[in-house]
């Protein structure tokens, strides 16, 4: 999980952020991007892709991340905005927003996936990089955590969603409930629903 974190130094980069997102999938709440950066040879095996953990040990790992990172930033774009630049500009712009957060900047982005980001830093994109890079691991998580709580504060006012359980994505309930009561503020209107079942 470090392997990537080591090249970096060894090619005299010293401010390594890992970049990840949470939230491009539901149909509500927005998409939220985190950027990470550690201390030099940093390591910590607890760390791992978000989605492999449970919600209980994700929130722990958050808490230990705060404490050990040099600098994150963190960053959403609500629906509106996903509705009208589409969920793939939406995620690199929060990633960007996210990097922007960060103060020193970074020297070099380690990004989840295929896609760079329009800021002018030296970046390297990992395909699963939230299974392979401390960085971009630890990113996923602090962006997952959020907006997990971002969801839970929204449930508050529309508890006819359930989203403090399905945080958004389309669940059966979830979809039941739009049927019911129609989109809310927070749903994605540009997303393609599939039929509802009798």
């Amino acid at each position: 999980m470090t392997e990537f974190e080591r090249q970096g130094f060894l090619l005299g980069y010293r401010r390594i952020a890992g970049i990840d997102e949470a939230g491009r999938g539901p149909l509500a709440g927005p998409v939220a991007a985190a950027a990470v950066i550690f201390p030099p040879g940093y390591e910590n095996e607890r760390i791992n892709d978000s989605k492999k953990l449970s919600r209980s040990r994700r929130e722990k790992i958050y808490s230990v991340i705060m404490d050990d990172a040099l600098s994150i930033g963190i960053a959403f774009v609500e629906p509106a905005v996903i509705d009208r630049i589409n969920i793939l500009r939406a995620t690199l712009l929060a990633m960007r927003k996210a990097v922007l957060e960060i103060t020193p900047p970074p020297d070099l982005l380690l990004i989840d996936g295929t896609q760079t980001i329009d800021l002018p830093f030296p970046q390297k994109t990992i395909v699963r990089g939230d299974g392979l890079s401390v960085s971009i691991a630890a990113a996923s998580i602090v962006a997952k955590v959020l907006r997990d709580q971002m969801m839970d504060r929204y449930h508050i006012r529309y508890s006819q969603y359930n989203f403090r359980e399905n945080k958004g994505y389309g669940t059966r309930e979830h979809l039941e409930a739009i049927r019911r009561h129609g989109y809310c503020k927070i749903h994605r209107r540009s997303f393609k629903i599939k039929k509802f079942e009798p």
